[in-house]
């Protein structure tokens, strides 16, 4: 057990809070450089936990204090602040202080170096850690899942009453809530002339689809990443629907029923789920984790000695509020030349759907389709009015015609790319942090999505 000063370093914040937590041996300096909060990063073995550390914050303690076991996901997280730092433009000053042993969580619980906890990495017991560090009078913003399974459901459920009573911030990351085409495609359904309402649907034809498509192999900073071993066990990562899962739960809640409370007992329903699997040869497991052989608590998911059968597929068909909604969460090995992790969205409504494609011939960027469901030119003023309202919030969005109806044409500078997503995130959980409350229906919409991914889990496996 040590502790090792590594790299210059800093995080987060807006002019924060008094009383936003417990302060233990955190400075009370009001200074431009050290407010009242301080970030601390737990096991940090996913590269999110360093995204949220690509760039400065005003008003933050630069002092970030880690608690890991240590080894290479450790290392690679502190390359990763590194290069951050080092960067020829707007580098950041973060420094971190890093705390390595067994005991790294325990010593974090009896020194709070900080009152902000940042959890990105094995999820096997990331409910654990998220209900002790709320016992513990920490905030914690917790990247996704929260909850892999539905045992971790009930857990999350009890530190979501412990952090009310005792005032504390516990949220998860959410970066596809800041992807301008799912912003847009929200902002369009609000408007009735254009929209209509959202249809209901069926089983068969549902109202709301969702798929994502993400790969084993892919770049991070410029940099190929490489993924942990564990990142490829289930009782570790999670299954895709429970994974990747809840970003697409949560879009269909924030997009369809923005700003709306959600009572998972009654506004939800599953109807199906099921899970499949994705094969990754040897060659490619030991390309992506640069190991060379399948560890043993792999082996019990390969075929034939040198397939990995990794839990990477998933689809749950659900209604919520009584609109038939299906998400499908992918992992595939590689992406094709020029692409990346593609994402697939339809809202149908009455009068128009609202469609993102990302495929080929989008050039694998998220592109915004409206399509009327009548006459396109009786439609065309309803688009050019809803354009010009538009404008107001986000000047310089137009439409381009198509076969079927226009494709919503984005300027570039709203086109910031996933990694920045995470700044704004912490960004708004500031915020929320400097106003000592989340949003009314951010909580229950939180077990909401926890609910839908791990109770369609459940039944994808009986």
């Amino acid at each position: 057990m040590r502790y090792t000063v590594k790299i210059s370093l800093a995080i987060i914040l807006v002019t924060v809070l008094n009383s936003c937590g417990t302060m233990n041996n955190v400075s009370n300096s009001t200074s431009a450089n050290h407010q009242n909060i301080k970030i601390i990063t737990l096991d940090p073995g996913h590269f999110h936990a360093a995204l949220v550390q690509k760039e400065m914050y005003a008003g933050i303690d630069p002092e970030v204090t880690v608690y890991a076991p240590g080894g290479a996901e450790l290392e690679a997280h502190l390359a990763l602040v590194k290069q951050y730092n080092e960067r020829a433009e707007n580098p950041t000053k973060w420094v971190e202080k890093v705390y390595t042993g067994s005991d790294y969580f325990e010593k974090m619980l009896s020194e709070k170096k900080g009152n902000v906890v940042v959890l990105s990495g094995n999820n096997r017991q990331k409910t654990e850690y998220i209900n002790k560090a709320i016992d513990a009078g920490l905030h914690v913003l917790g990247d996704k899942p929260m909850a892999i399974n539905f045992q971790n459901f009930n857990l999350l459920q009890a530190a979501f009453a412990k952090a009310a009573q005792k005032k504390l911030l516990l949220y998860d990351i959410m970066t596809e809530r800041s992807e301008i085409t799912n912003i847009l495609q929200r902002e369009f359904a609000q408007v009735p002339e254009l929209f209509g309402e959202l249809k209901k649907g069926t089983a068969d034809d549902p109202s709301v689809i969702i798929e994502s498509v993400h790969f084993f192999y892919k770049f991070v900073s410029g940099k190929v990443l490489t993924r942990p071993a564990w990142f490829f066990d289930p009782t570790q990562q999670g299954d895709a629907i429970a994974d990747v899962g809840t970003h697409l739960i949560d879009l269909v809640q924030w997009e369809c029923f923005p700003e709306e409370t959600i009572d998972y007992k009654r506004d939800i329903k599953i109807n199906s789920a099921r899970i499949w699997p994705e094969p990754l040869t040897i060659s490619q497991f030991s390309l992506i984790t640069k190991q060379s052989a399948f560890p043993e608590f792999l082996k019990q998911y390969v075929k034939n000695d040198t397939i990995l059968q990794t839990h990477g597929n998933g689809e749950i068909n659900y209604t919520l509020k009584d609109v038939h909604v299906k998400t499908i969460a992918r992992w595939e090995y590689k992406a094709p030349p020029g692409g990346g992790d593609t994402h697939y969205s339809i809202l149908k409504g009455t009068k128009s759907n609202l469609e993102i494609k990302q495929g080929k011939e989008e050039a694998y960027q998220p592109t915004l389709y409206i399509i009327p469901n009548g006459s396109q030119n009786s439609f065309e003023s309803t688009v050019r009015n809803t354009i010009s309202k538009l404008n107001n919030t986000y000047a310089g969005v137009t439409t381009e015609k198509t076969a079927n109806g226009w494709k919503v044409v984005i300027p570039q500078s709203y086109k910031i790319g996933h990694e920045a997503h995470f700044g704004q995130v912490m960004t708004r959980y500031l915020q929320y942090l400097k106003d000592k409350k989340l949003p009314e229906w951010e909580v229950p919409n939180m077990l909401a999505k926890y609910y839908t991914a791990t109770k369609a889990l459940e039944m994808a496996t009986k």
